[in-house]
C-alpha cells in the first residue's frame, strides 16, 4: 500500500519523469500535490499499470489533486544539456507551473537539482512507495505517450504508437532504414 505522505502537515508535491531512456521525443515530468484523504486503490507506479489503467486513473488524479502540472524538455534541449539535467529541468518546469506552492518535494530517484526555496527528499523507487509520486508517474507517462502517439501520425515509419520512442529493435531498424527525425535525440546512440 502506498503511503499518503512523507511528512504530515506539509504540502507535498510528488515529482517523476517519463521517457528518460527513449531515443526520440521529449522527456516529460509531472508534479502532483494530493489532498490528505485521496483515495484511488488502483494507483501504483505507472510501470506496474497497463496503458488502460493509467488512462483511467489520470482524470481521477487531475480532478482530485490540490495542484498538478506536466512539463517537457524537447530533444534539441536534451542534446544540449544531457538527459539527466533535462529530467531535472522538466521537473522544475512542472513545479513552476503548480497552482499551489508545495513546502516539500518528493522526488522519484536518488538525485535531484535543488529547487530554490523548497526542501526535497529523493526516494529510490518512490513511485512504488508514495501516492503523490505514483500520481506524478502516471501523469508524466500518459502525457508522454499521448505526445508520441500524435508524433506517430507525422512519422509512421518508426512505430511510435507502439514503442513510444524507446529503443526497440523495430525502432532502431527504422532509424537504420529511414534516418533520424527532428524528434530524435542526436546525442543518444540511435543505432545501438
Amino acid at each position: 500500500m502506498l503511503a499518503p505522505y512523507y511528512h504530515p502537515n506539509e504540502i507535498e508535491a510528488g515529482c517523476d519523469e517519463a521517457g528518460r531512456g527513449c531515443l526520440a521525443g521529449p522527456v516529460f515530468a509531472a508534479a502532483v500535490s494530493l489532498p490528505p484523504h485521496f483515495h484511488c486503490p488502483e494507483l501504483n507506479d505507472s510501470k506496474q499499470l497497463s496503458e488502460k489503467q493509467r488512462n483511467r486513473i489520470r482524470p481521477q488524479i487531475e480532478a482530485a489533486a490540490l495542484a498538478w502540472a506536466v512539463a517537457q524538455v524537447d530533444a534539441p534541449e536534451i542534446d544540449q544539456i544531457n538527459i539527466l539535467q533535462a529530467s531535472f529541468l522538466a521537473m522544475h518546469r512542472a513545479i513552476d507551473a503548480l497552482s499551489v506552492r508545495p513546502t516539500t518535494l518528493l522526488i522519484d530517484g536518488n538525485r535531484f537539482k535543488p529547487y530554490l526555496g523548497i526542501a526535497h527528499h529523493c526516494m529510490v523507487k518512490g513511485d512504488g512507495r508514495f501516492l503523490s509520486i505514483a500520481a506524478a508517474s502516471v501523469l508524466a507517462k500518459t502525457y508522454r505517450d499521448d505526445f508520441m502517439t500524435r508524433a506517430h501520425a507525422q512519422y509512421p515509419d518508426y512505430a511510435w504508437a507502439q514503442n513510444k520512442g524507446y529503443p526497440t529493435k523495430a525502432h532502431r531498424a527504422a532509424i537504420q532504414q529511414h534516418g533520424s527525425t527532428p524528434l530524435h535525440r542526436q546525442s543518444f546512440r540511435l543505432l545501438g
